[in-house]
């Protein structure tokens, strides 16, 4: 199988960026992007080239960092599927594939496909925990929680703060994520306390770091890999206009 990447290179935040050519064998249709990209560093550097900068970890959908954009979908065509978990056989024989990085102001290009998203951890710096000292962990039926609020809960919890909604957005907009951070606190016992804070909080962070608006066009929930809804972003909504209201 051969492909073609079609890949942003970018040295630096200052410098230009343009896409460059690179034809690719595809030696294991079973292989995922990162290791075709990896074969294609390896043939670079033996030419003695730069090899493509992109950024990952885990490899297995967990952490979110390799995320970027495939022929315009962030982490590509397959849904609920991170970049590193995308295998080869999901695209054509003679493929040409776009590879760029995620593209907000709030995420600036360090270097080729690696964008620095702080702009997240900022966010949940300014209120995205809970600051009652707890203890070790309890009984898992000392607290009693309505099964509907814990699968709630869990899953508003399984954002991976990738930035795949952030990059899908016309907005660049980070209301998914923040809505997904404000909303598993708030669902639980624990985070009643700072329920309001919270959200005031973090929406402020959110503006701080100039992200667009959600306008609810919905590309958020169609690109994340963990399937996020958009009910959290309704839930963070609430829970904002409460916590104004209150300081009033």
């Amino acid at each position: 199988m051969k492909v073609t990447l079609k890949i942003w290179r970018q040295k630096n935040r200052k410098e230009a960026g343009k896409f460059v050519s690179y034809p690719v064998e595809v030696a294991n249709v079973e292989m995922s992007m990162l290791e075709c990209i990896d074969v294609l560093n390896e043939t670079l550097i033996e030419k003695g080239e730069e090899p493509v900068a992109f950024e990952h970890d885990c490899r297995e959908g967990i952490c979110g960092s390799c995320g970027f954009m495939i022929n315009g979908i962030a982490h590509g065509p397959l849904p609920a599927t991170t970049v590193c978990q995308l295998t080869m056989r999901h695209f054509q024989d003679g493929a040409e594939l776009y590879i760029e990085p995620w593209r907000a102001k709030a995420f600036p290009v360090i270097k080729d496909l690696i964008v620095n998203r702080s702009a997240f951890d900022r966010i949940i710096e300014a209120g995205g925990y809970i600051s009652v000292p707890t203890g070790s962990a309890p009984d898992g039926n000392a607290i009693p929680v309505p099964k509907e609020d814990s699968d709630r809960a869990m899953d508003a919890a399984a954002c991976i703060g990738c930035g795949a909604c952030v990059a899908a957005c016309p907005n660049a907009s980070a209301a998914l994520f923040t809505g997904a951070k404000v909303a598993h606190l708030g669902l639980l016992p624990q985070g009643q306390p700072e329920r309001y804070q919270r959200a005031l909080r973090m929406v402020r962070q959110f503006n701080a770091e100039e992200f667009g608006g959600c306008t609810n066009i919905g590309e958020c929930e169609a690109v994340c890999p963990k399937e996020i809804k958009l009910e959290v972003i309704a839930r963070m909504n609430h829970d904002f206009i409460q916590a104004s209201w209150r300081r009033r």
